[in-house]
């Protein structure tokens, strides 16, 4: 069964390097394009037209808002859903208009990577002079470009609390402990309104945590993906 990875704002695929070796024994591993559309339901759609027909989807920060947007459009391929570092909660107006600032002023400039401030606040408070994993989170918008980030700084994130019910597959919600851009209470949120779904902490990391604690996260995904190969063998 492939697993379709979905990285977060200005992440490429490199944001799961840590963890593609424990990952890889329950099928071969894709990873969704978030860089060419400005809107979840676009991301949704390419993601899904360059998808396998079914797939277990782990969707990190941003990528969770485009997860769960790809259960609504195609809830019969999606197998199992992993929600990392992710919220249920719209966008503020403040926030909705600091993205469209910042995006239309990138379109006169160079772009060089998110800022460093902007990478320090996503990271656990340890980490906020680790020059290495900061600049490894810069390479990765670097990489992506600056019409990937304009496009992604245009991406509304509309509440969907009222729609978590819709969610049917086997799903797990993980937070962590050190998460300053994403609070416990937001996991929490998503974990009460699946039904069924699981809920596990990793609580040393910050909020990167694919980059800053990508063995931890697979100590709780892994036996995750074990148990539900059990439970719901493959078509």
């Amino acid at each position: 069964m492939t697993i379709l990875l979905v990285p977060g704002y200005m992440a490429d695929e490199t944001l799961w390097d840590g963890m593609r070796d424990r990952l890889a024994p329950f099928g071969p591993l894709a990873h969704a394009d978030l860089r060419h559309d400005s809107t979840l339901e676009d991301l949704a759609r390419r993601v899904l037209a360059e998808a396998p027909p079914s797939f277990i989807l782990i969707g990190f920060s941003m990528g969770g808002y485009v997860a769960r947007e790809i259960v609504r459009q195609a809830p019969e391929r999606v197998r199992a859903l992993v929600l990392i570092a992710t919220s249920t909660r719209p966008d503020s107006d403040a926030v909705r208009q600091g993205k469209r600032t910042v995006a239309r002023a990138a379109a006169s400039v160079s772009f060089a990577g998110l800022s460093r401030t902007a990478i320090a606040s996503s990271l656990h408070p340890r980490e906020v002079d680790n020059e290495a994993l900061i600049e490894r989170v810069r390479m990765m918008g670097v990489r992506l470009g600056g019409e990937a980030f304009r496009n992604q700084s245009m991406v509304e994130r509309p509440g969907d609390l009222h729609l978590l019910g819709e969610i049917r597959c086997p799903t797990l919600v993980v937070a962590a402990g050190h998460d300053r851009l994403r609070s416990l209470d937001e996991a929490r949120e998503l974990h009460a309104g699946i039904a069924g779904a699981q809920f596990a902490l990793v609580e040393d990391s910050g909020h990167m945590i694919p980059l800053e604690a990508p063995q931890q996260l697979c100590d709780v995904i892994v036996p995750w993906l074990a148990q539900l190969r059990v439970q719901v063998p493959e078509a």
